[in-house]
């Protein structure tokens, strides 16, 4: 089926008319003096948005008469969709603190889950693993499907909406385990089962994340048959992909593939080109995208805009030694023998899996900033290289003490990526944002670990420092990014859209003021420039700070199979 160009998908998406409206009734709410940008892309309107209920209702001419209950002023400031998160790991920090001040500050109004692992589905073994892995935020788990936690979230009550793609790695866990196996044809039916009835409970999609154990045991056929199986109800498929280092572009290649085989979207999570040998391989990976893309295909990816990554210290293990998980890897680094095999791999730089430790091309560029142990906490914000002079070990050695003293996986974050590789990729069209973080704030729960400025600074930094300072695009694309581009990507029926019908989820900014205050050195800063935030039509953020509102609803995706006046939600 040939692409619509973004605008056209934009509108056919939206079930709303992009002409202006002047109904004869009094509105919950105006808002009057913006700069409007509906998230299509197009250019700026000079119009007032008049909303009720959670729904926007009308765009009038500015500064036409009308009633409503509350007229708020955006004194010439951007008046826009709320942003939305593609990748985001506010899966437990929503738990802590429904409020999710770091995205809400940004204007973030949607998160999207799913990298890999889901909240759901959960069976008793999962739920008992999870419960014991838990660092900082402890909390029940009384669901048992990826319906079940996205709904538990409402209940509770969280600012943003939420919605989720359902993991390969929770699917392949759920049904066999950790351990290094290719599934039989049975259990690769029940897989597929799994995820048809992650998609009935509202699921967007599948999402793999393929340097891990145990999701890099799985093969590519068994990521097409879950990928087909999303698809018979118009899901899609996201992955962290199996390499973003030395096999790059072979994973460039087997995402399109996957994009081929279904019929579906295939997008690359946080598209980089890690490890400065690799960096020239950024260009030729857009290449391959865009060749796909040309030849019909829905091939897309989303970014960070930071040069280090984060994820475990474990990533600086082979997978070989994570097989059958946490427990079994444990076991297995106090074997003295097996210890000596892991340290030998550690050292080889050409090693068949993604040795993030050697790709950062220094010890001192692994700045290790989460662990669960309170007994090893002072040692968040030291780099892996200053820890292991500290102690006199080999960084190799005080890694593997690391991982056993905290019984944990430890976030670190890895420095990996280059400016302008950053920026090749922020150019191309078809690029949306997210985070890869948590969303929190800088007190309670949340003061036990650092964390990677992204989690308080990606949208800010992405509008003020590239779009803004560095001019990669106008504004209103920078917008469409965050909104419109990835409303249709994923089908979010009446999200990311400005316009009569549209949900009432609306961010008011000061484009020229917009920045992050997030520093590897102190990330817990608060973003500065948006001023008004409203989810579903309720204020959350007035005047820069949080009003306590948690109006979040579930958005559901394209096979969700409740009432027919929710599907849309």
């Amino acid at each position: 089926m040939p692409q619509l160009k973004p605008a056209l998908l934009f509108l056919a998406l939206c079930a709303c008319s992009p002409a202006m409206a002047a109904p004869a009734e009094r509105y919950d709410l105006l808002i009057r003096n913006g700069v409007v940008y509906d998230g299509s892309g197009g250019a700026p309107q000079r119009v007032d948005v008049a909303v009720s209920g959670d729904r926007i209702v009308a765009l009038l001419p500015a500064g036409q008469k009308a009633d409503a209950k509350e007229i708020l002023d955006a004194k010439g400031m951007a008046v826009a969709p709320g942003f939305i998160n593609v990748l985001s790991w506010a899966t437990e920090s929503l738990i802590a603190d429904g409020r999710g001040v770091s995205d809400t500050k940004q204007g973030v109004t949607l998160e999207i889950f799913g990298e890999g692992w889901s909240m759901g589905p959960v069976n008793p073994r999962m739920r008992a693993d999870a419960l014991k892995q838990q660092v900082d935020i402890r909390y029940d788990i009384p669901w048992t499907t990826l319906g079940g936690y996205l709904e538990h979230l409402e209940q509770r009550g969280v600012t943003p909406n939420v919605a989720s793609f359902v993991g390969a790695t929770t699917v392949r866990i759920h049904e066999l385990g950790e351990d290094d196996v290719d599934p039989t044809p049975e259990q690769l039916a029940r897989m597929q089962d799994v995820v048809r009835q992650a998609m009935r409970e509202g699921a967007l999609g599948v999402g793999s994340s393929l340097i891990y154990p145990p999701a890099a045991f799985a093969e590519t056929g068994e990521l097409i048959a879950l990928a087909k199986a999303a698809g018979e109800s118009g899901g899609g498929y996201i992955s962290h992909m199996r390499s973003e280092a030395d096999r790059f572009l072979e994973a460039i290649d087997e995402t399109i593939s996957i994009a081929r085989a279904t019929g579906q979207r295939a997008e690359a999570y946080h598209l980089k080109a890690a490890g400065e040998k690799n960096w020239p391989k950024m260009q030729q990976a857009i290449d391959r995208i865009n060749a796909a893309r040309s030849a019909g295909l829905q091939v897309s990816a989303d970014m960070y805009v930071y040069t280090a990554g984060a994820t475990g210290l474990t990533a600086s293990l082979p997978p070989w030694v994570q097989a059958g998980g946490h427990d079994a890897m444990i076991r297995r680094l106090k074997d003295p023998a097996t210890r000596a095999r892991v340290i030998k791999e550690m050292r080889d730089p050409d090693v068949s899996w993604e040795n993030l430790r050697l790709l950062a091309g220094s010890d001192e560029r692994l700045l290790l900033i989460e662990f669960k142990s309170d007994a090893l906490k002072p040692l968040g914000g030291k780099t892996l290289a200053a820890i292991a002079r500290e102690r006199g070990t080999s960084p190799e050695d005080t890694a593997i003490d690391l991982i056993i003293q905290d019984d944990h996986r430890i976030g670190t974050a890895y420095f990996l990526m280059s400016e302008e590789n950053i920026e090749l990729g922020l150019k191309q069209p078809w690029v949306s944002l997210g985070s890869d973080a948590e969303s929190s704030a800088p007190e309670g729960v949340f003061l036990k670990s650092s964390t990677h400025p992204r989690a308080y600074g990606n949208v800010a930094r992405f509008l003020g420092h590239y779009v803004r300072d560095r001019q990669l695009m106008p504004l209103e694309e920078g917008i469409h990014r965050l909104t419109g581009l990835p409303a249709a990507n994923w089908k979010l029926k009446d999200r990311g859209c400005l316009q009569a019908g549209c949900y009432a989820d609306i961010v008011v900014f000061d484009p020229a003021t917009i920045a992050e205050r997030a520093t590897y050195d102190k990330p817990q800063q608060y973003a500065t420039g948006v001023s008004e935030v409203f989810v579903n039509g309720v204020q959350v953020l007035r005047e820069g700070e949080h009003t306590g509102a948690t109006p979040g609803r579930v958005v559901r995706g394209p096979g969700w199979t409740g009432r027919a006046d929710e599907a849309v939600r």
